[in-house]
């Protein structure tokens, strides 16, 4: 299920809640619905250059999250230059004008600070985890490197290695990331989403400083920028703060975004992929919509009836009743722009994958046809409600939740309307979603085969 997907659904009136970082999720009282409802302040505001600031306060224990998230990502890029937005985030870690590339981490290191980042096709986020009397000094390195950042030839030189060598660990020595790589080429034909966030690996070799420093100029600014803090600290003094370290960057004209629309999927896609695996591996999947869309939330506790978990129907039948598979699962996928709704089977070793792509289809066939239970919506509104709480158990997963919504969805304050939106789904909105998404027509099915024995 996607992340966005965490912020919602429903739990019986009986839950309780003993953390205090969760005494801001409240069930209204006079609610026959037994909704609940996430009450966490945030002060939300921008500088004169753009920079978008949220605010929590949370004082349970004396920690902070720091999140800095940038509205770029592999869906920025351009052919001959993919994984560039993958290939900065690296960069980022090696040094700016303050503080070198040693000097960063060492520093890090000795104030108890832990820190990592991410890239997507639609963002790039780097978040640390920091005592808060270290508040300061995290803001006077983040400053730097958002927009100080040498990217050395040097530097460059070695780090090409190491992501040249990541790209071999995750797709090109590794089958079901090679999997996965083929569906999304199939899926998309003209939108950035069909290659991978990690970019070609001749595209990765290719890159310069000069390529580099042109993608970093045009994004990494503050008006392309999310600032999130979350834990224990005084807002009206951090504010203060903020103005002194980062109000004084330039602001920059954001270069124009258009993405390609993809055109609709009118005949059913294949392709086979061989690796070193004892057994097949299959993706099934639909063009979807995008995060925020009204059918998104159906979409997504469809999947959730259809393969989340071990009582989930796909796991049912394949796993435990048919005895052919040794995981079988669905997702929707959602972000910025449409994505696609999935299910993945891992075969157990000598089965073939044409049956378990039958029952996978029969199986959605079925949720056409007939409305679902309410007891199985009801256990996936549950789920979704558990992933929720989990995700708001500590200050980093509110401050990944505020984030999210906020680059996402364009507002932090959508996580707290998902909660009704999943509330309000029905069984009739269930059987309606699947007739409208899948069909044999727009299937793209990428399969995973162990590779030929080639005969002497």
């Amino acid at each position: 299920m996607k992340l966005s997907a965490l912020f919602g659904s429903v739990l019986a009136a009986s839950l309780t809640f003993g953390s205090a970082a969760l005494a801001e999720i409240k069930k209204p009282q006079n609610n026959s619905n037994n909704n609940l409802q996430i009450n966490l302040p945030v002060t939300r505001y921008q500088l004169a250059n753009g920079l978008t600031v949220l605010l929590h306060e949370d004082h349970s224990v004396p920690m902070i999250s720091y999140h800095t998230w940038y509205r770029v990502g592999s869906r920025d890029e351009s052919e001959g230059v993919t994984g560039a937005a993958h290939m900065l985030e690296h960069m980022m870690f090696k040094g700016a004008k303050k503080y070198s590339g040693k000097d960063f981490d060492r520093v890090l290191h000795e104030n108890g600070i832990t820190n990592n980042a991410f890239t997507t096709a639609d963002y790039t986020g780097f978040y640390e985890n920091l005592p808060s009397s270290k508040l300061e000094l995290m803001m006077d390195m983040e400053v730097d490197r958002m927009r100080y950042l040498t990217l050395k030839p040097e530097d460059l030189t070695s780090e090409l290695q190491v992501v040249g060598e990541e790209r071999r660990w995750r797709v090109d020595n590794n089958p079901s990331g090679l999997l996965r790589e083929s569906f999304m080429s199939l899926m998309y034909e003209v939108h950035p989403y069909k290659w991978p966030v990690i970019g070609w690996m001749k595209d990765i070799q290719a890159y310069t400083s000069e390529k580099l420093k042109k993608f970093y100029d045009q994004f990494y600014v503050p008006n392309n920028a999310v600032l999130v803090l979350v834990g224990d600290f005084d807002t009206a003094k951090v504010k203060v703060m903020i103005e002194k370290y980062y109000g004084g960057l330039e602001a920059k004209t954001l270069p124009a975004r258009s993405y390609p629309t993809e055109p609709p999927i009118l005949k059913s896609r294949f392709k086979e992929v061989e690796g070193d695996v004892q057994s097949p591996t299959l993706i099934v999947g639909y063009p979807g919509v995008e995060a925020g869309h009204p059918d998104s939330y159906a979409l997504d506790l469809l999947s959730g009836v259809l393969g989340n978990g071990s009582s989930s129907r796909l796991h049912k039948k394949l796993v435990y009743e048919k005895q052919i598979a040794a995981s079988a699962g669905s997702y929707n996928s959602t972000g910025s722009n449409p994505g696609s709704f999935t299910a993945l089977v891992s075969l157990l070793p000598g089965k073939d994958w044409k049956p378990a792509q039958r029952m996978v289809k029969a199986e959605l066939d079925k949720m056409k046809a007939e409305k679902i239970s309410a007891t199985e919506l009801q256990k996936v509104k549950n789920q979704i409600m558990k992933d929720f709480v989990d995700g708001l158990m500590t200050v980093d997963g509110k401050a990944n939740a505020f984030a999210i919504n906020e680059i996402l969805l364009g507002s932090y304050e959508k996580m707290y309307t998902d909660l009704d939106k999943y509330n309000a789904v029905t069984v009739e909105d269930i059987q309606r979603v699947a007739q409208k998404y899948i069909h044999a027509k727009s299937e793209v099915v990428a399969v995973l085969l162990p590779k030929k024995v080639v005969k002497p």
